[in-house]
């Protein structure tokens, strides 16, 4: 797995920190893009290690223009979600959302997935941008990290 964190020009914005975030998955790209855009299975490898098992909730409407909200709550009794909207969508292929936990939605960012097909598998690459700045970048690499490992793991 390759991590990059670096920072992406917004324009009419102050730079900006992203990350880039690359895994193979022993999955074929329909298998992964049904584990991103199906609710029930979303709520089954998202959560995080962190959260109480089997708390993982979602709501998906996979077209541009449709809302994804994730819902989990955590071991010490806090409810968290992140939600937003996708700005483009290709099967198989592609994922581009906009990304806010209701804590902070002010705080709005932009995440892309693209899948390539690899072999019998998948090369599945990460881009999340327009962090409010590198302390939330360094957080989400944490956690998109653990969340790719759940999926890997899902997906064997």
């Amino acid at each position: 797995m390759a991590v990059k964190s670096s920072a992406a020009a917004d324009p009419g914005f102050s730079t900006r920190p992203s990350l880039t975030l690359k895994r193979r998955l022993n999955a074929p790209p329909e298998k992964v893009f049904s584990a991103w855009t199906d609710p029930e299975k979303i709520a089954r490898w998202f959560e995080p290690a962190q959260a109480r098992a089997g708390t993982g909730q979602a709501t998906i409407d996979p077209r541009v223009g449709g809302r994804f909200r994730v819902s989990f709550t955590m071991q010490g009794g806090e409810y968290s979600e992140v939600g937003g909207v996708y700005r483009e969508l290709v099967p198989n292929q592609l994922l581009v959302f906009s990304w806010a936990w209701h804590s902070t939605p002010e705080r709005e960012s932009l995440v892309t997935v693209s899948l390539k097909p690899d072999g019998d598998g998948t090369l599945l690459t990460l881009h999340h941008e327009q962090f409010f700045d590198q302390a939330a970048c360094d957080g989400h690499q944490r956690g998109w990290t653990a969340a790719l490992d759940k999926l890997e793991l899902y997906l064997a």
